[in-house]
């Protein structure tokens, strides 16, 4: 199933990305703890093959996600392309030139 994530684990993701904490609404904060889930999910979904739900919910964050990272690349392309280097996540838009 999904990982908790303590309050101290998203304030230092936020600060990280967002800038400060109560930033929780950043595009780039977002993507970041979505990108956060899914790692864990990944690995749970690796031991756990048969879990079709979670599997789910994967699915529908990485849209999300990839959402969010199209609308950051059209408003800000140069925080889209830090935002994914930082992260270590794919150009799938084909915005990285």
């Amino acid at each position: 199933m999904a990982t908790y994530l303590s309050k101290e684990t998203k304030n230092e993701i936020f600060e990280t990305y967002a800038g400060s904490a109560s930033n929780t609404g950043s595009v780039e904060g977002q993507v970041a703890l979505l990108s956060f889930r899914i790692k864990n999910l990944s690995e749970h979904l690796k031991a756990n093959h048969k879990d079709h739900a979670t599997r789910r919910s994967l699915l529908k964050m990485v849209g999300h996600r990839k959402s969010l990272l199209k609308y950051l690349a059209k408003k800000d392309i140069l925080k889209y392309r830090e935002l994914i280097a930082k992260l270590g996540i794919r150009d799938t838009l084909g915005r990285n030139q």
